[in-house]
């Protein structure tokens, strides 16, 4: 520790503390006595000294130092060296220990330059009692990203990026050798090539124009970059999948089962292009039904190592922004040569259900099939034969929705839970502007769906994972989904019933399920819905990709696998190879190569998803940003130190309004029960409350909209 310049003359306790323990923390193996803690402080006054001695005896106490000799102490509590991962709350920096353990803070001036989600070495101080862990970050072992995204500030001599400080708190200059002929506005990603411990900026270069600020396909890109998604296919890539012909030969049909002549359909949104599942159904002699589900055999074309099934596992997912997909695999491939389009013969993989009138599965079998769709619905389209009989395919539909609805009656009477939440879209123009707002619930054609997606996710997971006692499953990539948290279920029963509502939290897993789906049937409609809803979902655990199969709690399901989407979803592609390989006789795969599949897998749609609500968030900023000064009604949707975030009840856009907004009392946050709570006048901002606002700021770079309290 250096001296200071000036002398002290004053400390206050606490920070006298504090001084003593950095001292020490600094000099851990070292044997100080109170004039040299005094020196190092440079302190000169006696009285002060006098003061660093009792300090010193304190710490003692404490138990924090040790008295080695009279008068001499050293480090007693632990410190050391440890690995872990960068996290951040609001401007606070931590370290994850890798091993586990309570977060460790680091000062900003300890911080080393470490980012969010950097693999870090940290010297941990030795700890008070009563105190957080603090520390200071020595090495930075792995950087979590090195490239940027932001908006080029160019002038005559040199440049900069300018970044969202909550990504990046420091601006990265760029020197004009490292420009790529950008300009001033534009925006780019930028690679972080060097900052040096006492460099105030980071030093980068432009790897990338993506167009100018506020165009709508260079923001965008600009999403996807930002979270190290691709915003464009490699042309070596699009080569190679521009080779890959259909290939629908007799030598082919004849290895399959022909279901060409059965009565077959898709069923998607009104602008889908990649159609990888169809139904088909007939009547049996015995009076039962064969269901046909046939998903597209992506994996016949796509062989384990070419270069696109490399790209498709990099990908992992196609990522669904609000104006465009980014597709996993390319588009001759997912829009072309795999897509189940209408009227075009199509290789598949199915399962084939017989079924009897009460939806009961009598018979299975897992096929490479062909099949040709005599008709592709919209979701509006079946909705409405559904709802009046009439159309191309009605028999056929009308059989499916009532097998669909007693299927949906029996998983929630084995104890799935209910989570229909209504989703807001944008009607966009041509270049991308948001002109309006609507809503989309479920209805019975997407149930209908659902349902047998299911059912066929659940088959292929059984076929593989259920095996008699006593012998050993083959690896298999099931998608699971834990029991919920008791502690957070508990604190969420806590918080409803100041509404008004009993939730079981013990018991058997239907027991509680069904609890969770009264409760969902119970607010419907009332104020609260939304609260509860949002709470309810944060209570519940996230379903990933895993080889050691747990079930799946929110479907109430021993075994359930992701089989039916393999043009958007790596899982499937694995799923679909494991399921022909095991087919023909061969050996369990390796799990722990799988298990690292699945993580990866996992990790991907978890970042994928990220960036929807990115280009949603952004479009939101845009839809309001010519709306400046207009009221609305909303409901507090999220409560932190910093602020509390509204939705609006309209158009379900949400902003924030800013502690520092809140000026008429000093707001502190009461996480237990999801409010901040003015210390004087005891005033509440709970999560759920409705309240009137005014829009303030839209902040397209960081999309971002401030919200100001109409009184």
């Amino acid at each position: 520790m250096s001296k200071k310049n000036s002398k002290k003359s004053s400390f206050k306790q606490e920070e006298l503390l504090r001084k003593v323990a950095e001292v020490f923390n600094e000099f851990p193996s070292k044997e100080l006595n109170y004039k040299q803690v005094s020196a190092l402080l440079d302190i000169e006054a006696e009285s002060l000294k006098v003061f660093v001695s009792q300090t010193m005896n304190q710490l003692a106490f404490e138990d924090f130092l040790k008295e080695t000799s009279k008068g001499k102490f050293r480090l007693s509590a632990q410190t050391g060296k440890l690995e872990g991962i960068v996290l951040r709350e609001g401007v606070k920096t931590y370290v994850e220990p890798t091993g586990g353990g309570e977060p460790i803070f680091i000062p900003e001036r300890k911080a080393l330059h470490a980012l969010l989600g950097d693999q870090v070495r940290v010297f941990r101080y030795a700890q008070r009692r009563g105190l957080q862990p603090e520390g200071e970050i020595v090495e930075i072992i792995k950087r979590a990203k090195d490239t940027f995204v932001g908006v080029l500030q160019v002038s005559d001599n040199y440049a900069f990026l300018d970044i969202d400080h909550k990504i990046l708190t420091n601006d990265i200059f760029i020197p004009k050798d490292k420009l790529k002929g950008g300009k001033n506005g534009q925006k780019a990603v930028v690679r972080l090539i060097e900052w040096n411990e006492n460099s105030k900026n980071p030093v980068g270069e432009v790897i990338d124009i993506l167009g100018d600020k506020g165009d709508n396909t260079a923001e965008m890109h600009a999403i996807l970059a930002e979270f190290g998604l691709p915003y464009k296919y490699p042309q070596n890539v699009e080569n190679e999948a521009a080779k890959i012909q259909a290939g629908i030969t007799p030598e082919e049909i004849g290895k399959r089962i022909d279901m060409r002549e059965v009565t077959t359909f898709t069923i998607d949104p009104a602008d889908a292009k990649d159609f990888d599942d169809a139904l088909s159904v007939r009547k049996l002699e015995n009076g039962n039904f064969e269901v046909g589900i046939h998903i597209a055999d992506v994996t016949h074309y796509i062989s384990t190592n070419s270069i696109i099934n490399e790209e498709g596992y990099k990908r992992a997912t196609s990522v669904y922004l609000v104006d465009r997909t980014v597709p996993m695999l390319p588009e001759h491939i997912s829009n072309g040569v795999c897509s189940l389009r209408q009227d075009e013969e199509k290789l598949t993989f199915s399962v084939i259900c017989q079924m009897n009138e009460q939806a009961q599965v009598i018979d299975y079998k897992i096929a490479k099939t062909v099949i040709k769709s005599n008709r592709r619905f919209a979701y509006e389209q079946a909705q409405q034969i559904i709802e009046t009989g009439q159309g191309d395919c009605a028999e056929e539909m009308l059989i499916l929705d009532k097998l669909a609805k007693k299927l949906r009656e029996q998983r929630f009477a084995n104890g799935a839970i209910a989570f229909d939440r209504v989703e807001v879209r944008f009607k966009i123009d041509q270049n991308g502007k948001p002109l309006s707002t609507y809503f989309t619930q479920a209805k019975d054609s997407n149930k209908l769906v659902e349902e047998f997606m299911l059912l066929a996710n659940r088959t292929v997971a059984e076929h593989i994972g259920k095996v008699p006692k006593g012998r050993t499953a083959k690896t298999f990539v099931y998608r699971i989904h834990d029991v919920p948290n008791p502690e957070k279920l508990k604190t969420f029963a806590d918080f409803i019933r100041r509404f008004g509502y009993n939730l079981k939290t013990s018991g058997s897993k239907t027991a509680i399920s069904s609890a969770v789906n009264k409760l969902l049937d119970d607010v419907e409609g009332k104020p609260e819905q939304n609260l509860v809803e949002t709470l309810a979902v944060r209570s519940m655990a996230k379903a990933v990709y895993s080889t050691a199969n747990i079930g799946h709690y929110g479907l109430s399901m021993p075994f359930y696998t992701h089989f039916t989407s393999p043009i958007r979803r790596y899982p499937d592609m694995m799923v679909h190879r494991l399921l022909e390989s095991y087919a023909e006789g061969a050996k369990s795969a390796n799990a722990d190569e799988y298990e690292e599949y699945c993580e990866h897998s996992s990790k991907m749609e978890q970042i994928a998803s990220n960036a929807e609500r990115a280009s949603i968030k952004y479009k939101q900023v845009e839809f309001l940003s010519d709306k400046i000064g207009e009221v609305y009604d909303g409901v507090i949707s999220g409560v932190t130190e910093w602020g509390i975030y509204v939705e609006l009840i309209e158009n379900k856009c949400e902003g924030m309004i800013s502690i520092r907004d809140l000026d008429d009392d000093f707001y502190v946050l009461d996480e237990k029960n999801y409010c901040l709570e003015g210390r004087r006048r005891h005033r509440k901002f709970q999560l759920g409350d409705q309240l009137t606002v005014r829009i303030a700021r839209a902040d397209l770079n960081k999309k971002q909209l401030d919200f100001a309290l109409e009184k």
